[in-house]
């Protein structure tokens, strides 16, 4: 059943539920669910709420603490245009890092845990009252690089270890039973932590071990304090449906008219991308419900085969015919759906012709890679003569 993201934002904040795990793809509208979410929580004073919904005072203590795209806005560049000699990250005041940073002097841990998914040769260094960040390159005998202006990632991956550090001080302090025990009063009132794709352009081996140190943040949090945490990151997403055994585990989408639908991902299996862009195309084919961006699943779906199987081009896994060369028109066909920014991609209907085409491809792909059909599909019951 399509829903509102707020909808959405309401069904988690009902749940009892520890952690709520939630893959969805780029552009399906995690960020935005953060947002509602937040605002369901702790709204600002004269924000439009719902009748059935409870107004909080905007004086009331801190309920969520989230990390998202809009956390990153709270670190921007200096770049040092006049000079270009001293490039510096600034950081925009605030509590939080005021907290962690300046009140419980966690500034070395926040650099190591940015070492340690980065580079230990790459250093950072706060200024006196924190309020900016420099990094340099120290190469043992080799000559110091100073004043190294990140990338993105990079950028991305320090803010995290800022958060993470916080985090982890956040779950620490609420351990205290004790509310008159505990180093500070500010997290008394925390509901919620929503985590929104905290890093994605780590390689394999650290985004894995990223994982499993929050899966550990988490499983050392013995108060009431629940979790939320979304990804586009299909291994994230795996890594952490395994470390949470007991969590509910979401599949977001977004349909073409705006709305949303949350899906139970109910399989003790972890979440297999290309097997649920299979399945989604097969149902589509099979209910007559094929819509451009189906020509964009299946490319995905060739691209992550022709990966596995050690093919140049997700092209060369198209079929063939009789003297071995694959139909350049079905190629082209594919990188047009699949890619907006062509001017035909505007046009939402399609014809039946392609329609045709994109069910003769995924049958011939079915038939020579030999994918078994997920369970209840039309293509598995075909294959079990249902």
């Amino acid at each position: 059943m399509s829903q509102s993201l707020r909808d959405i934002a309401k069904q988690l904040r009902a749940s009892d539920k520890k952690v709520q795990l939630i893959y969805a793809f780029n552009g399906s509208g995690k960020t935005r669910l953060s947002r509602e979410f937040k605002t369901l929580v702790a709204p600002k004073l004269g924000s439009e709420l719902e009748d059935d919904e409870e107004v909080e005072a905007v004086s009331s203590p801190l309920k969520i603490l989230y990390y998202n795209a809009f956390t990153e806005d709270l670190f921007y560049w200096d770049n040092d245009l006049a000079e270009d000699l001293a490039p510096k990250l600034m950081i925009q005041p605030n509590a939080f890092t005021k907290w962690a940073l300046v009140e419980q002097g966690q500034d070395q841990n926040a650099i190591e845990h940015f070492q340690h998914y980065s580079s230990d040769k790459l250093n950072a260094v706060f200024n006196p009252d924190f309020s900016e960040v420099s990094f340099s390159f120290e190469r043992g005998n080799e000559a110091r690089q100073p004043n190294v202006k990140l990338s993105k990632g990079e950028e991305s991956t320090f803010i995290w270890s800022v958060f993470h550090t916080m985090l982890d001080l956040v779950v620490e302090t609420l351990n205290v039973a004790e509310e008159g025990e505990r180093d500070t009063d500010q997290f008394n009132a925390l509901q919620y932590v929503f985590i929104d794709d905290p890093v994605s352009s780590l390689d394999d081996n650290h985004l894995i071990e990223l994982a499993v140190d929050i899966a550990g943040i988490i499983k050392r949090s013995e108060s009431a304090l629940k979790f939320i945490i979304t990804t586009h990151n299909p291994l994230f997403y795996n890594v952490l449906h395994n470390e949470f055994g007991n969590a509910s585990k979401y599949l977001l989408q977004k349909a073409e008219d705006g709305s949303h639908t949350l899906k139970n991902q109910t399989s003790d299996s972890p979440f297999s991308y290309h097997l649920y862009l299979k399945r989604e195309l097969e149902t589509a084919i099979a209910t007559g419900q094929v819509r451009k961006y189906h020509f964009n699943f299946l490319r995905n779906l060739l691209e992550k085969t022709s990966t596995f199987l050690g093919y140049e081009k997700w092209a060369d896994l198209l079929p063939t015919t009789s003297d071995g060369r694959t139909n350049p028109y079905e190629s082209r066909m594919i990188n047009l759906f699949s890619h907006s920014k062509h001017s035909a991609a505007e046009v939402t209907e399609l014809r039946d012709d392609d329609k045709r085409m994109l069910a003769f491809l995924v049958s011939k792909i079915n038939e020579t890679y030999r994918f078994k059909s997920a369970p209840g599909t039309p293509a598995a019951n075909a294959e079990h003569g249902a």
